[in-house]
């Protein structure tokens, strides 16, 4: 397994934070992040938190969960398939107590018993198990999933809830042994937490919804949220509130009786995590260091101040390169002069992650976290906020295309960012866009499904075992996707004498450890070249002979190692293709005549080029 080799930061953390877990006393607070640590925060001044210890594990990290009996023990939950006890003492460094290490999938979240020996530990695997967390000794099975078990919350008497992706909620009682309670939802559940005193249960819906549940999870009601996913929920400490983060961006306020206090929009804000204790709320972020608020007045107390730069979309036009960071900038790289430091410069659109790119003519689109559509020309226009988060753009013949997290395609005007048609295209996510050089365009999504035609009348292409991360395609002769099920599918594509098109030959592509994140083709539509980067930090490379049965599986080259997973892909040319990583590395990879496979021509850090943008634009002023 490869160990995440990032950068550090001179205070907080390099890439966005995962999770936040505030100590009961409120006086101490764990952040978790993408670049494979936790950061230990002294909160007793909420007004400027202080660094006091940075633990690491190998992969991402994505929750801890303070011990409620012995404080100072703290468990913290990774992508490297373990969970990690550490001691945590009020003067003195940490010390590591044990390492629940016999998972068989990414640990998603974690929640002490009361009792303070025993831990609760989901994954996505859809396995909840039950652990002596001291002695390292598995206890027992206590839930299961159909599909990634995404949070547990223990209440005070010992019930364990757990979540999921299939739409299931349940509650079972680990020291009684009975039949869990059980109940289904139709959207994807993916945060849970008991009120303070266990009598109630709010589930968080990927519609946008949080539902409030008793023990037995009866319906108490249903508090409208968001238009888009809620993500996770905090109670105050009498009960009386509670505060739900959304993938709208923003967190929201609301009375138990459902009745809406605030609302607090911060682009910097990632909603995938709140926690609560002492009147405080504590909130993750795209950001190197978390949001601090007071539950009381929704005011915040402490924000981040540094951003991180990594990448996430990458466009191509004419001689540069354009690459959207979490930072909310993107970084216009000259790729004309072939110099081994290229000329670079910054545009700065928003504070919020760019999750998307599309260029056309020197004019940039951006997709946002907050879902909004910014269009730069030299000034900046910003649409109205489309709903959702827009993980994907392209151009459709004269209009602009938004992929969005609920499934919908939504077509714009390129020129004024107003609203033309929206379509329900997906049943998930829409990932990953690619327009074609003749009519349609290609869609991949979470509902697993690769389609493809106008933006109203699509057709399913093929499907994957698991959701579908990007597709890309060379020309409209080939088309490839990847996927969390750790497959490449690459197919080659023809057109009916309707215009319609359609799959002439499939091949699966094996090779990645773990979900393969971002894809592209380059070469000649009879001899291609499929290249692809994965969360196991491999960028991997298939030469594809269609006269290969479909039917055989064929295992890629490893053509480089990352310091982090693989983001995102863009194409210069038939024969060039741009890849860039979770920990800054963005690497120019192409192909001639001359090469067995592509090699890696150039390679240059995020990071080094902001730097050096942000210098000249200093000197320039």
């Amino acid at each position: 397994m490869h160990v995440i080799n990032l950068p550090r930061a001179t205070s907080g953390h390099s890439a966005p934070l995962t999770h936040v877990a505030l100590r009961d006393d409120a006086s101490h607070l764990a952040t978790c992040s993408y670049d494979g640590t936790v950061i230990i925060w002294d909160v007793s001044d909420p007004a400027n938190p202080a660094q006091t210890a940075t633990l690491k594990h190998r992969r991402l990290v994505n929750a801890s969960a303070w011990n409620p009996a012995a404080p100072q023990l703290l468990a913290t939950a990774s992508a490297d398939k373990t969970v990690s006890i550490w001691r945590l003492p009020e003067e003195g460094s940490p010390s590591l107590v044990n390492v629940l290490a016999r998972h068989t999938d990414d640990i998603n979240s974690v929640a002490w018993m009361p009792d303070g020996e025993r831990i609760i530990c989901v994954s996505e695997d859809g396995r909840a198990t039950m652990w002596d967390a001291i002695a390292g000794r598995f206890l027992n099975e206590v839930g299961s999933h159909e599909a990634h078990c995404m949070m547990v919350s223990v209440s005070r008497e010992g019930l364990v809830a757990t979540v999921g992706e299939d739409g299931l909620v349940a509650v079972a009682d680990p020291d009684l042994g009975t039949a869990p309670s059980m109940r289904r939802y139709e959207s994807s559940i993916e945060g849970c937490a008991w009120s303070g005193d266990g009598e109630v249960l709010a589930v968080a819906r990927d519609d946008g919804a949080v539902d409030l549940l008793t023990k037995k999870l009866d319906h108490l009601r249903t508090v409208e949220v968001s238009t888009s996913a809620a993500r996770c929920v905090g109670w105050s400490q009498d009960n009386e509130q509670f505060v739900v983060g959304a993938y709208d961006g923003s967190l929201h306020f609301f009375t138990a009786g459902g009745e809406r206090l605030h609302r607090v929009d911060d682009a910097r804000f990632w909603p995938r995590s709140v926690s609560t204790a002492g009147g405080l709320v504590a909130a993750g972020s795209f950001w190197s260091s978390p949001h601090l608020l007071d539950f009381a007045s929704a005011a915040e107390i402490a924000g981040p101040r540094q951003p991180t730069h990594g990448p996430n979309a990458m466009a191509a036009d004419t001689g540069a390169l354009y690459v959207g960071c979490d930072s909310g900038s993107v970084l216009v790289i000259s790729t004309s002069d072939g110099s081994s430091r290229p000329q670079a410069r910054l545009l700065e659109l928003t504070k919020g992650p760019i999750l998307s790119l599309a260029v056309r003519d020197g004019v940039v689109y951006a997709g946002t976290y907050s879902g909004h559509v910014i269009r730069h020309d030299g000034t900046v226009r910003m649409s109205e906020q489309l709903g959702a988060p827009l993980p994907s753009l392209c151009f459709d013949d004269g209009t602009l295309v938004a992929g969005t997290y609920n499934g919908e395609l939504i077509s714009l005007d390129p020129d004024d960012l107003t609203v033309l048609a929206r379509s329900e295209a997906h049943g998930g996510s829409v990932k990953s866009l690619t327009p074609l050089p003749g009519p349609g365009f290609l869609s991949a999504a979470t509902d697993r499904t690769i389609a493809v035609g106008s933006f109203t009348e699509r057709a399913t292409l093929w499907e994957h075992g698991n959701l579908v991360n990007a597709v890309a395609a060379l020309g409209e002769e080939v088309a490839a996707s990847a996927s969390r099920d750790h497959t490449v599918k690459v197919g080659r594509l023809s057109r009916s004498s309707a215009g319609e098109v359609q799959v002439a030959q499939l091949q699966t592509l094996m090779g990645p450890d773990e979900s393969v994140k971002c894809v592209a083709v380059l070469g000649s539509a009879e001899s291609p070249f499929v290249l692809a980067g994965s969360y196991d930090f491999g960028l991997y490379v298939w030469p594809v002979r269609w006269e290969d049965d479909a039917s055989s599986l064929t295992s890629g080259r490893l053509l480089d190692a990352f310091g982090q997973g693989l983001s995102c892909m863009a194409q210069l040319d038939r024969n060039t293709v741009a890849v860039a990583g979770w920990d800054g590395r963005i690497s120019i990879v192409a192909h001639t005549g001359d090469d067995e496979l592509p090699r890696i021509r150039a390679s240059w850090y995020v990071q080094d080029l902001v730097s050096a943008a942000l210098n000249t634009q200093g000197e320039d002023k």
